[in-house]
Formats: structure tokens, C-alpha cells, sequence
């Protein structure tokens, strides 16, 4: 049988700071998200099967991506754990902000290689994750391909 992509798109909202950068995204800033999930797979097959016809229900695509993704990073600042961005971090967290601190630079090169690694942990065995675009701007987005890594 053939293997068929299917593909559930995601939005939410996060504030980050990008520490070192010599341009404005230095400064705490927000930006409405748009993330865009790739699985493939092959239907299944079996007629007597519940979600039988499909790669993976829509619905157990979307739990999984809103637990590890959405959920966490939805109207959250996210901050590299290794940079002075900790104090402002740790002033935040104490004024009841949700903050994230990432081994990584925030940008969203670095988020969408995240979350693909989340993504693929949760998957069951028959589907592996093929893409994932998340979406900064209008004009601005980062790309992860399977077949590139």
C-alpha cells in the first residue's frame, strides 16, 4: 500500500529574546506561530480496524503535538538557559510569568529541530515524522525535513 503524508497545522503565541544578537530581536519580543506537522505512513488496511482507512487520526496527532509543543510554549517566554537572560527569567517566574529555559539560542531554527525530536519520541512505531515548518512571520519561517537529517 502506499505511503500517504498527512499534515495538522498548529498556532500559538510565545515571547523570546534572542542574547548576543546584534539586531532587535535582542529585546523581549513576541511572535504568533504557526507550526505545521508532517507524519507519513501507510493507512491501515485492516476494514475491521476503528481508524481503519487512515495513517493516524487527526485527533492523536494533534494530543501528541499539543502536549509536547503547544501546551508548553503557548504564552510562554523562552529564554537560553546559558545566558544573563536567567535573571530576568528568574524575576519573571516570581511575578507568576511562564518561562522556559532552553539549552539553545530561541530562534526558530533551533525550536523547530525541538520539536521535532519531542514529536518523533511520541510517534507510534508505524509513522515517522516528515517535516515540520514553524511559521514566525507572514514571511518567516524555518523548515525540518527527515531526509535531511
Amino acid at each position: 500500500m502506499a505511503n500517504i503524508r498527512i499534515t495538522k497545522q498548529f498556532s500559538f503565541e510565545t515571547g523570546h529574546a534572542l542574547f548576543g544578537y546584534d539586531g532587535k530581536c535582542r529585546n523581549v519580543h513576541g511572535h504568533s506561530y504557526k507550526l505545521s506537522v508532517t507524519v507519513i505512513g501507510t493507512p491501515i488496511a485492516d476494514s475491521n480496524h476503528v481508524k481503519f482507512g487512515m495513517v493516524i487520526d487527526f485527533t492523536d496527532l494533534k494530543r501528541i503535538v499539543k502536549e509536547e509543543i503547544v501546551d508548553l510554549f503557548d504564552h510562554a517566554t523562552v529564554f537560553n538557559q546559558n545566558t544573563p537572560h536567567v535573571e530576568l527569567a528568574d524575576e519573571l517566574k516570581s511575578r507568576g510569568h511562564h518561562v522556559i529555559l532552553v539549552p539553545y539560542q530561541p530562534t526558530s531554527e533551533n525550536m523547530v529541530i525541538d520539536f521535532a525530536e519531542k514529536i518523533k519520541l511520541r510517534l507510534p512505531e508505524n509513522i515517522s515524522l516528515h517535516s515540520l515548518r514553524l511559521q514566525e512571520t507572514e514571511t518567516s519561517f524555518a523548515e525540518w525535513y527527515a531526509c535531511d537529517n
